[in-house]
């Protein structure tokens, strides 16, 4: 039978996701045929697979890091939240429902089954299935029909390895706090344990490890150190934008208004990886730099309620003045639906009812419909008549004026909005500036030489450095052996 091997953590942010991508790529170089899992993620950066649908971005890049093509059965129950209480449901890739969190339990037994059916999926067509969790199985009042961690990993008989991570401190307690709360059942699922984010002299936790597994009887399978690939690589959900690994030095500076409905925030990697290029995500409440070369507008998975928020934190009358001295401003996908003059909801369904009138930076608006596009998509850019490779995920009509003047033709149909001068434009095209000749083309306007590689080739050198020193660390031989050995 396949093996499986789930990964959780004492918390979430614990690295979990930047883990199974690293070990998918060394058991892949190792020869097996490796496929990533993770039964339920809460994430609005997600990516769409290549059989259709959305799954959460973090087990796009594992499937990457497998050398397969990303599937929806890699993440077949996805959230993705949309207001304070309430979600999204993504089930095998296409929208299935809206539930607040409470509302959300009855659901779990029939996506217990969704789950259940793409892990037999995933176990098919593969040596070995690495499983993420979410969260923390520690969280025992949402145990009861829990379908991310130990109630997934108990039905499918899944051994688990807990990760504890001693940058933020309190690991050791961490561990041995969920060894002593979770029930009988739970705990016998754990057969190991991996210290994250360690840095210094590792013989300095010899003490640690010792007691960790005194206190439980698991085993240690290594310390990861600090791994600097790490921030090379997309982040998985919103709580890794507060440590957005931009560089600080660049001297071109881009600033991104950190919005409380952000999605799809890896469009800015590619920018934060120039060295001449500094990309600040500015928090709610603070001030948009008035120093900015650039500022662009992410994606949105409530453009109403975000276009508010603008008003809320005073980054409108900013950005008006930023592009009313001829600073260039970009909008991706909900970002460049705040460009046009207003964004209509009359339907609710990125919440309740509504309009918000937009920047009018853009001759265009927007209304919001039921219909959702996701696709992968190969597309040229207008300005500088290069290749670009992208994907969309978004909800509404965009029409006017400017959308005469398009950003890009995707598989032969315009796409985007610019405005008069050039210094404006949006676009529903996600993974714009990964392409290398139009990040180079476009930063060359401004002075700013660039790479010419495309980004996607910048992530797998991370990965292969990723699994490098994770085969330098982990007892790999160890870990699977006692997967091997689990009886359940």
């Amino acid at each position: 039978m396949t093996q499986a091997i789930m990964v959780q953590g004492t918390g979430s942010d614990v690295g979990k996701s930047v883990l199974v991508a690293g070990l998918c790529r060394l058991m892949a170089r190792r020869g097996l045929a490796v496929r990533p899992f993770k039964p339920q993620n809460m994430s609005n950066n997600a990516a769409v697979a290549d059989d259709g649908g959305e799954i959460g971005r973090a087990q796009w890049l594992q499937a990457l890091a497998c050398g397969v093509a990303p599937s929806v059965h890699m993440n077949p129950v996805l959230l993705k939240p949309q207001t304070d209480t309430g979600s999204q449901i993504v089930v095998h890739g296409k929208v299935a429902g809206v539930a607040r969190g409470a509302d959300y339990k009855r659901h779990k037994p029939r996506l217990m089954e969704a789950v259940l059916d793409s892990f037999e999926r995933m176990r098919a067509e593969a040596d070995l299935v690495l499983v993420e969790g979410a969260g923390s199985p520690a969280e025992i009042n949402l145990r009861q029909g829990d379908i991310a961690n130990m109630g997934f990993a108990t039905r499918a008989g899944v051994p688990v390895v807990l990760v504890g991570d001693i940058d933020r401190g309190g690991v050791i307690a961490g561990l041995v706090g969920t060894h002593a709360i979770l029930p009988p059942e739970d705990r016998a699922m754990i057969v190991g344990y991996l210290i994250n984010k360690f840095r210094g002299d590792v013989s300095l936790f010899d003490d640690g490890l010792a007691a960790v597994t005194g206190f439980t009887g698991w085993p240690s399978f290594g310390v990861v150190p600090w791994l600097a690939a790490a921030r090379r690589l997309p982040a998985e959900d919103s709580v890794a934008v507060e440590n957005f690994g931009g560089a600080t030095g660049g001297r071109f500076k881009v600033a991104v208004p950190l919005l409380g409905r952000i999605a799809n925030f890896d469009d800015l990697d590619p920018l934060a990886a120039e060295p001449d290029v500094s990309v600040a995500m500015v928090p709610p409440g603070e001030p948009i730099p008035a120093d900015a070369d650039l500022i662009v507008l992410p994606g949105s998975k409530s453009t109403v309620s975000d276009l508010r928020a603008l008003d809320a934190n005073g980054w409108r009358a900013p950005i008006l003045a930023h592009a009313a001295r001829g600073g260039p401003v970009v909008g991706l996908c909900g970002g460049y639906q705040m460009l046009g003059r207003i964004v209509r909801d009359p339907l609710g369904i990125e919440g309740a009812p509504g309009e918000a009138e937009g920047l009018g930076l853009l001759d265009i608006e927007t209304v919001m419909a039921p219909e959702k596009t996701v696709r992968n998509s190969r597309a040229r850019s207008v300005a500088f008549d290069v290749p670009l490779n992208g994907y969309e995920i978004h909800l509404g009509e965009t029409t006017g004026p400017d959308c005469a003047r398009p950003v890009a033709m995707i598989d032969g149909r315009p796409d985007g909005a610019t405005s008069a001068d050039g210094r404006v434009f949006g676009t529903y095209l996600h993974g714009l500036f990964d392409s290398g000749p139009f990040r180079q083309a476009f930063l060359s306007r401004f002075g700013v030489a660039a790479d010419a590689a495309d980004h996607r080739s910048r992530i797998v050198d991370a990965l292969d450095e990723l699994a490098d020193g994770l085969e330098a660390v982990v007892d790999v031989d160890g870990l699977l052996a006692a997967g091997r050995a689990f009886k359940g």
